[in-house]
């Protein structure tokens, strides 16, 4: 398993099909601090992580995992035997080249092809967003701006036309 990480490029995430096997720990310490070392981005794995403590407070590495245990790295469930090739994680097909994207609220997977169209959706989304925590700050009515109704849409579309004229 140790060998994917010789040809680790700046910036890259490791995806691992570990088969939802929370029982073994595949990363710890030492791993995660020579992926960081290599310029590694972060981990998307479907099985255990140990040393989390080490790995998020001291490493500052960003996992996204099934589990965190005190299993071991033996692999006894798993058999590593190829990297840069489609997996399943988390029951979804994770291709070499695709954009992972990821926060406190999960992963997601976006296949390149589709990066522009995401991007436009996002865009719209968190503007929409920005407005409706403003409202709901202000104390406005959650049934006009959470969903909008008629009368929460248009004020939104309005304060839309003033950010941007």
């Amino acid at each position: 398993m140790w060998e994917v990480f010789e040809y680790v490029q700046p910036g890259d995430i490791i995806v691992v099909d570990g088969r939802g096997d929370t029982a073994t720990g595949a990363f710890g310490e030492m791993l995660m601090t020579y992926f960081k070392g290599r310029g590694g981005a972060g981990v998307v794995i479907d099985t255990g992580i140990r040393d989390s403590r080490e790995i998020f407070h001291d490493v500052k590495m960003p996992v996204w995992s099934a589990a965190v245990t005190t299993g071991g790295a033996g692999h006894l469930n798993m058999y590593p035997s190829e990297f840069n090739v489609p997996v399943a994680c988390g029951n979804v097909l994770v291709n070499p080249g695709d954009i992972i994207m990821a926060d406190d609220g999960g992963a997601i997977v976006i296949p390149p092809k589709l990066a522009p169209a995401i991007i436009e959706i996002a865009g719209e989304r968190d503007e929409h967003e920005v407005f409706v925590r403003m409202k709901l700050g202000q104390g406005g009515d959650l049934n006009k701006y959470y969903p909008f109704n008629e009368e929460g849409r248009r004020e939104y579309e309005e304060w839309l036309k003033a950010q941007s004229g």
